[in-house]
Protein backbone atom coordinates (compact mmCIF):
# COMPACT_ATOMS: atom_id res chain seq x y z
CA UNK A 1 0.00 0.00 0.00
CA UNK A 2 1.11 3.16 -0.77
CA UNK A 3 2.30 5.75 1.69
CA UNK A 4 -0.06 9.29 1.56
CA UNK A 5 1.73 12.07 0.06
CA UNK A 6 1.15 13.69 3.91
CA UNK A 7 4.79 13.52 4.37
CA UNK A 8 6.98 14.84 1.19
CA UNK A 9 3.95 17.95 1.52
CA UNK A 10 5.08 18.50 5.07
CA UNK A 11 8.89 18.44 4.39
CA UNK A 12 8.50 20.83 1.44
CA UNK A 13 6.46 23.47 3.32
CA UNK A 14 9.10 23.35 6.17
CA UNK A 15 11.92 24.08 3.48
CA UNK A 16 9.91 26.66 2.18
CA UNK A 17 9.24 28.28 5.47
CA UNK A 18 12.88 27.59 6.88
CA UNK A 19 14.68 29.11 3.58
CA UNK A 20 12.27 32.24 3.43
CA UNK A 21 12.99 33.16 7.43
CA UNK A 22 16.68 32.53 6.44
CA UNK A 23 16.26 35.02 3.30
CA UNK A 24 14.89 37.42 5.26
CA UNK A 25 17.64 37.49 7.96
CA UNK A 26 20.12 37.83 5.20
CA UNK A 27 18.40 40.65 3.86
CA UNK A 28 17.89 42.71 6.97
CA UNK A 29 21.48 42.17 7.55
CA UNK A 30 22.57 43.03 4.15
CA UNK A 31 19.90 46.71 4.97
CA UNK A 32 21.11 46.83 8.24
CA UNK A 33 24.84 47.11 7.21
CA UNK A 34 23.94 49.95 4.62
CA UNK A 35 23.65 47.34 1.31
CA UNK A 36 19.94 49.12 0.51
CA UNK A 37 17.43 48.48 -2.13
CA UNK A 38 18.04 45.81 -4.71
CA UNK A 39 21.45 44.92 -3.34
CA UNK A 40 19.76 43.84 -0.08
CA UNK A 41 17.92 41.51 -2.03
CA UNK A 42 21.06 40.40 -3.81
CA UNK A 43 22.54 39.19 -0.82
CA UNK A 44 20.59 35.75 0.59
CA UNK A 45 20.10 35.05 -3.27
CA UNK A 46 23.93 34.89 -3.07
CA UNK A 47 24.48 32.89 0.16
CA UNK A 48 22.04 30.72 -0.78
CA UNK A 49 23.41 29.61 -4.16
CA UNK A 50 27.15 28.47 -2.71
CA UNK A 51 25.41 26.52 -0.12
CA UNK A 52 23.38 24.60 -3.02
CA UNK A 53 26.34 24.18 -5.16
CA UNK A 54 28.55 23.20 -2.59
CA UNK A 55 25.90 20.93 -1.78
CA UNK A 56 25.65 19.47 -5.14
CA UNK A 57 29.18 19.30 -5.87
CA UNK A 58 29.34 16.90 -2.32
CA UNK A 59 26.55 15.10 -3.60
CA UNK A 60 27.52 14.70 -7.30
CA UNK A 61 31.81 13.74 -7.22
CA UNK A 62 31.79 12.50 -3.23
CA UNK A 63 33.33 14.31 -0.35
CA UNK A 64 35.72 17.33 -1.24
CA UNK A 65 38.12 19.82 0.77
CA UNK A 66 36.92 22.31 -1.88
CA UNK A 67 33.35 21.29 -1.35
CA UNK A 68 33.49 21.17 2.09
CA UNK A 69 35.46 24.56 2.78
CA UNK A 70 33.04 26.76 0.71
CA UNK A 71 29.64 24.69 2.32
CA UNK A 72 30.58 25.78 5.41
CA UNK A 73 31.56 28.97 4.52
CA UNK A 74 27.53 29.35 3.14
CA UNK A 75 26.62 27.89 5.96
CA UNK A 76 28.23 30.36 8.76
CA UNK A 77 27.25 33.18 6.59
CA UNK A 78 23.46 31.80 7.11
CA UNK A 79 23.61 30.72 10.28
CA UNK A 80 25.08 34.42 11.25
CA UNK A 81 22.37 36.38 10.11
CA UNK A 82 19.97 34.39 11.40
CA UNK A 83 21.52 34.75 14.92
CA UNK A 84 22.41 38.25 14.41
CA UNK A 85 19.38 39.67 13.66
CA UNK A 86 18.05 38.19 16.76
CA UNK A 87 19.03 40.75 19.00
CA UNK A 88 22.62 40.26 19.56
CA UNK A 89 23.80 43.21 17.40
CA UNK A 90 22.24 46.07 17.39
CA UNK A 91 20.97 46.54 14.05
CA UNK A 92 20.30 50.56 14.03
CA UNK A 93 24.37 50.67 14.14
CA UNK A 94 25.82 47.78 13.54
CA UNK A 95 30.02 47.48 14.07
CA UNK A 96 32.54 48.22 11.50
CA UNK A 97 33.77 44.25 10.80
CA UNK A 98 30.01 43.55 9.90
CA UNK A 99 29.90 46.12 7.47
CA UNK A 100 33.99 44.77 5.98
CA UNK A 101 31.83 41.12 5.63
CA UNK A 102 28.93 42.49 3.87
CA UNK A 103 30.74 44.39 1.68
CA UNK A 104 33.40 41.75 0.70
CA UNK A 105 30.70 38.80 0.76
CA UNK A 106 30.34 39.49 -3.40
CA UNK A 107 33.74 38.71 -4.49
CA UNK A 108 33.67 36.02 -1.77
CA UNK A 109 30.83 33.80 -3.24
CA UNK A 110 31.96 34.65 -7.13
CA UNK A 111 35.66 32.80 -5.65
CA UNK A 112 33.83 30.23 -4.25
CA UNK A 113 31.30 29.23 -7.48
CA UNK A 114 34.01 29.56 -9.91
CA UNK A 115 36.05 27.21 -8.14
CA UNK A 116 32.94 24.94 -7.57
CA UNK A 117 31.99 24.91 -11.07
CA UNK A 118 35.41 24.71 -13.01
CA UNK A 119 37.44 23.13 -10.53
CA UNK A 120 38.33 19.19 -10.89
CA UNK A 121 37.47 17.06 -8.12
CA UNK A 122 40.72 16.76 -5.15
CA UNK A 123 40.43 13.15 -5.64
CA UNK A 124 42.87 10.28 -5.98
CA UNK A 125 43.31 9.22 -9.15
CA UNK A 126 42.59 6.05 -10.40
CA UNK A 127 45.76 3.66 -10.23
CA UNK A 128 46.67 3.10 -14.61
CA UNK A 129 46.17 0.13 -15.74
CA UNK A 130 49.51 -2.11 -15.93
CA UNK A 131 50.90 -2.29 -18.88
CA UNK A 132 50.80 -5.73 -21.36
CA UNK A 133 54.03 -7.16 -21.60
CA UNK A 134 55.09 -7.73 -24.65
CA UNK A 135 55.89 -11.07 -26.41
CA UNK A 136 58.45 -13.36 -26.23
CA UNK A 137 60.35 -12.98 -29.54
CA UNK A 138 60.64 -16.12 -31.26
CA UNK A 139 64.40 -17.58 -30.98
CA UNK A 140 65.97 -17.84 -33.84
CA UNK A 141 66.66 -21.15 -35.16
CA UNK A 142 70.38 -22.16 -35.21
CA UNK A 143 72.42 -22.67 -38.03
CA UNK A 144 73.36 -26.01 -39.23
CA UNK A 145 76.63 -27.99 -38.37
CA UNK A 146 78.73 -27.81 -41.72
CA UNK A 147 78.82 -31.77 -42.81
CA UNK A 148 81.42 -33.83 -41.40
CA UNK A 149 84.57 -34.33 -44.14
CA UNK A 150 84.52 -38.06 -45.19
CA UNK A 151 87.24 -39.64 -44.33
CA UNK A 152 89.07 -41.16 -47.79
CA UNK A 153 90.54 -44.20 -48.23
CA UNK A 154 94.11 -44.11 -47.95
CA UNK A 155 95.21 -45.28 -51.33
CA UNK A 156 98.87 -47.41 -52.27
CA UNK A 157 100.69 -48.20 -55.10
CA UNK A 158 98.39 -49.96 -57.74
CA UNK A 159 99.82 -53.10 -56.65
CA UNK A 160 98.74 -52.59 -52.51
CA UNK A 161 94.94 -52.58 -52.25
CA UNK A 162 93.72 -50.27 -50.58
CA UNK A 163 92.50 -50.97 -47.01
CA UNK A 164 89.50 -49.19 -45.41
CA UNK A 165 89.47 -46.82 -42.77
CA UNK A 166 87.84 -47.94 -39.74
CA UNK A 167 85.09 -45.93 -38.15
CA UNK A 168 85.98 -43.88 -34.78
CA UNK A 169 84.16 -45.22 -31.81
CA UNK A 170 81.79 -43.02 -30.62
CA UNK A 171 82.71 -42.25 -27.10
CA UNK A 172 80.21 -43.88 -23.95
CA UNK A 173 77.58 -41.99 -23.52
CA UNK A 174 77.75 -40.31 -19.57
CA UNK A 175 75.58 -42.10 -16.81
CA UNK A 176 72.04 -40.24 -16.44
CA UNK A 177 72.29 -38.06 -13.36
CA UNK A 178 69.74 -39.78 -10.34
CA UNK A 179 68.92 -37.61 -7.63
CA UNK A 180 70.00 -39.20 -4.69
CA UNK A 181 66.38 -38.86 -2.70
CA UNK A 182 64.96 -41.51 -5.84
CA UNK A 183 68.43 -43.82 -4.66
CA UNK A 184 67.44 -44.45 -1.70
CA UNK A 185 63.73 -44.56 -3.02
CA UNK A 186 64.93 -47.55 -4.73
CA UNK A 187 67.14 -49.02 -2.73
CA UNK A 188 64.33 -49.44 0.11
CA UNK A 189 61.92 -50.73 -2.95
CA UNK A 190 65.30 -53.48 -3.72
CA UNK A 191 64.95 -54.47 -0.02
CA UNK A 192 61.67 -55.02 0.40
CA UNK A 193 61.77 -56.68 -3.10
CA UNK A 194 64.75 -59.33 -1.88
CA UNK A 195 62.79 -59.62 2.01
CA UNK A 196 59.94 -61.02 0.26
CA UNK A 197 60.82 -63.05 -2.80
CA UNK A 198 64.32 -63.45 -1.66
CA UNK A 199 65.68 -62.70 -5.12
CA UNK A 200 67.30 -59.15 -6.02
CA UNK A 201 65.26 -56.94 -8.04
CA UNK A 202 65.56 -57.08 -11.93
CA UNK A 203 65.52 -53.90 -13.88
CA UNK A 204 62.25 -54.23 -15.25
CA UNK A 205 60.54 -55.01 -12.27
CA UNK A 206 62.49 -51.76 -10.29
CA UNK A 207 61.32 -49.65 -13.43
CA UNK A 208 57.79 -50.55 -13.20
CA UNK A 209 57.59 -50.20 -9.39
CA UNK A 210 59.36 -46.44 -9.68
CA UNK A 211 57.21 -45.65 -12.82
CA UNK A 212 60.70 -44.52 -14.24
CA UNK A 213 62.09 -44.54 -18.02
CA UNK A 214 63.81 -47.35 -18.77
CA UNK A 215 67.26 -45.50 -19.29
CA UNK A 216 67.09 -44.25 -16.33
CA UNK A 217 66.24 -47.29 -14.16
CA UNK A 218 69.44 -49.12 -15.59
CA UNK A 219 70.95 -45.93 -14.12
CA UNK A 220 69.59 -46.73 -10.88
CA UNK A 221 70.00 -50.53 -11.12
CA UNK A 222 73.58 -49.39 -11.95
CA UNK A 223 74.59 -47.37 -8.26
CA UNK A 224 72.21 -50.06 -6.53
CA UNK A 225 74.82 -53.17 -7.01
Amino acid sequence: MARPALRVDAVLVQAVIAGALSFAHLHDLAAAAGQDGWKAWAYPVSVDLLLVAAWRRLRSEGPSRLAWCWFLIALVASLGANVATAGFLNLADPPALLRLGIAGWPALAFLGGTLLAHSAADRMPDPPAPATPAPDPEPEPEPAPPPAPEHEAVTADDDTPALPVAAPASAPAPPMPVPAALVDHARKVAEAHRARTGSPIDTDTLRARLGVPPQLADAIAAQLT
